[in-house]
C-alpha cells in the first residue's frame, strides 16, 4: 500500500487527502477527541514550515539574486525585466478577473455560512518554534548578501560564500522534499477532517472547483496571449509557435517542474525559429524567473480567501504583493509546490495569517499546481521568441560593431 501511495503524484495524493478529510469528518463515529488529535498535528506542522520560512528565505533568494546578478550583461538584463513583467501582468490581470468574478459565486450568505462555521477546535497542546529570525529580517539580508556576492563575484571574490548559499541551498530542497512536501497530504486531510467537522468543507469545495476552472482558463489564455504578441512581433505564424509548444507543456503537467522540462521545452524553442544559443540561454534562466502560471493561481487563491472571509482587497495592496512576490518566487525550487512555499513569506502582506486561511491557500495551490507549471514554461518560449529577435537585430549587432570598432583602433595603433 505504501509502495503504491508513493507511486502517485502529488495532485493525487492531495486529492485523496481532501476526499478522506471530507468523509472522515461526516462519520458518526468520528469524535471530537480524535479531530482534537489532528487539529494538534496540523498545528505542529503549521508550527515547523514557520520555523523554516526564514531559511528558505535565505537558501533560495541569496543564490538567486546573485545569479541573476552575474551574467551575460545586456541579454540577462533583457530576460529578466521581459520575466518579470510578464509575470507582474499575469498577476494583475488574474486579480481583475478574480475581482469581478468570484463574486458572483462568493456570495454574502456563502460568507456568513463559512464564517460561522469557521471555529475549529483547538488543539490540545502547541509545540512552539519560534523562527531565529522574522520574514522582514530574512528578506532584507537575504537581498542584501545577494547583491554583494554578486558584486565581490565581480570582483573575483566571493566563491566561497556563493558555494556556501548554494549548498545551504540544497539543503532546504532536500527539507522541502523529504519532510515538507511528502507530509503535504497528511497536513491537508488534518485540516479537511477539522473543517467537515464543523460543517464549513461543503461550503467551501463549492468555491474550489470554480476558482479551479476559471485559473485553468486564465492560464491558456495568458500563454496564448503571450505566443501572439510573440508572433506578432517576429512575424511568426502563432498557430505554430502554440503547436510546437504542446510537448513541452505536456511534460511539464506530467512532471510539475519547471527543471524537469527545460530539455524538452529547449526542443520545443528551436522547433520556433530560435537560435540554439538563445534557447540554451532564454529557457533555463527563464524557468527560474518567469512564473506567470505560478502568479496567476496565487492571485486568484490569494483573492479568493479574502472574499471568502469578507477581508480587504483593494488593488494597491494586491499590486503591492505581487511586486514583490514577482522577485521572492525567482528563488521558488523547481520542484512540486515550490511557487506556494516561497510565497508563504508574503501573504501576511495581506492579511493572511491563520492556519487555517494558509492550509487553504496551499491546498488551493497544489491542486492545479502541474497546470500552473505547464503555463511557466510555456511562457518561457514566448519570451525566448521576444529575445531572440531582439538579440539578433540590435544586441548581437551592436556587439559586432563595437568588437569592429576594437579591431580597427588595435590595427590602427599597430600600423
Amino acid at each position: 500500500m505504501l509502495k503504491l501511495w508513493n507511486k502517485l503524484g502529488l495532485v493525487s495524493r492531495l486529492v485523496i487527502a481532501i476526499l478522506l478529510g471530507v468523509i472522515v469528518g461526516q462519520l458518526p463515529i468520528t469524535s471530537k477527541f480524535l479531530v482534537q488529535v489532528l487539529v494538534t498535528l496540523g498545528g505542529v506542522f503549521s508550527n515547523f514550515l514557520n520555523f523554516i520560512i526564514p531559511f528558505m528565505i535565505l537558501g533560495f533568494v541569496v543564490k538567486g539574486i546573485a545569479d541573476l546578478s552575474n551574467g551575460a550583461g545586456k541579454l540577462l538584463g533583457l530576460t529578466a525585466l521581459t520575466a518579470y513583467c510578464s509575470t507582474v501582468v499575469a498577476g494583475t490581470l488574474a486579480y481583475l478577473v478574480a475581482i469581478n468574478l468570484f463574486p458572483h459565486f462568493i456570495t454574502g450568505d456563502l460568507v456568513k455560512k463559512i464564517s460561522a462555521s469557521s471555529n475549529t477546535l483547538q488543539a490540545f497542546f502547541e509545540i512552539k518554534m519560534p523562527p531565529f529570525f522574522d520574514v522582514t529580517g530574512a528578506i532584507i539580508f537575504a537581498f542584501m548578501v545577494g547583491l554583494g556576492i554578486s558584486f565581490l563575484r565581480s570582483q573575483g571574490k566571493g566563491q566561497v560564500l556563493y558555494e556556501g548559499f548554494s549548498d545551504f541551498g540544497d539543503i532546504i530542497v532536500k527539507v522541502l522534499d523529504t519532510i515538507i512536501i511528502p507530509l503535504l497530504p497528511a497536513y491537508i486531510f488534518c485540516n479537511f477532517v477539522s473543517m467537515s467537522y464543523s460543517g464549513s468543507v461543503f461550503s467551501i469545495l463549492s468555491i474550489f472547483w470554480k476558482v479551479f476552472l476559471v485559473v485553468l482558463a486564465l492560464h491558456l489564455l495568458y500563454i496564448s496571449g503571450l505566443f501572439i504578441l510573440a508572433g506578432t512581433f517576429t512575424r511568426k505564424n502563432p498557430i505554430r509557435l502554440i503547436k510546437n509548444q504542446i510537448p513541452g507543456y505536456m511534460t511539464a503537467i506530467g512532471t510539475q517542474s519547471s527543471a524537469a522540462t527545460i530539455p524538452v521545452n529547449v526542443e520545443c524553442g528551436l522547433k520556433n525559429g530560435v537560435s540554439e544559443e538563445i534557447a540554451n540561454f532564454v529557457v533555463p534562466l527563464c524557468a527560474t524567473i518567469h512564473l506567470a502560471g505560478s502568479m496567476i493561481t496565487i492571485t486568484s487563491c490569494s483573492t479568493t480567501l479574502l472574499l471568502m472571509y469578507n477581508m480587504p482587497h483593494n488593488f494597491s495592496m494586491m499590486l503591492g504583493f505581487i511586486l514583490m512576490l514577482g522577485i521572492a518566487m525567482v528563488a521558488a525550487p523547481g520542484a512540486p509546490g515550490g511557487a506556494i512555499m516561497s510565497a508563504l513569506p508574503f501573504l501576511p502582506m495581506i492579511g493572511i495569517t491563520t492556519q487555517a486561511m494558509q492550509q487553504l491557500m496551499i491546498s488551493l495551490y497544489i491542486t492545479q499546481d502541474s497546470f500552473g507549471t505547464a503555463a511557466n514554461v510555456s511562457g518561457d518560449n514566448a519570451i525566448a521568441v521576444f529575445v531572440d529577435k531582439i538579440y539578433h537585430s540590435k544586441i548581437k549587432v551592436q556587439g559586432n560593431a563595437k568588437e569592429e570598432k576594437k579591431a580597427l583602433k588595435i590595427w590602427k595603433k599597430s600600423a
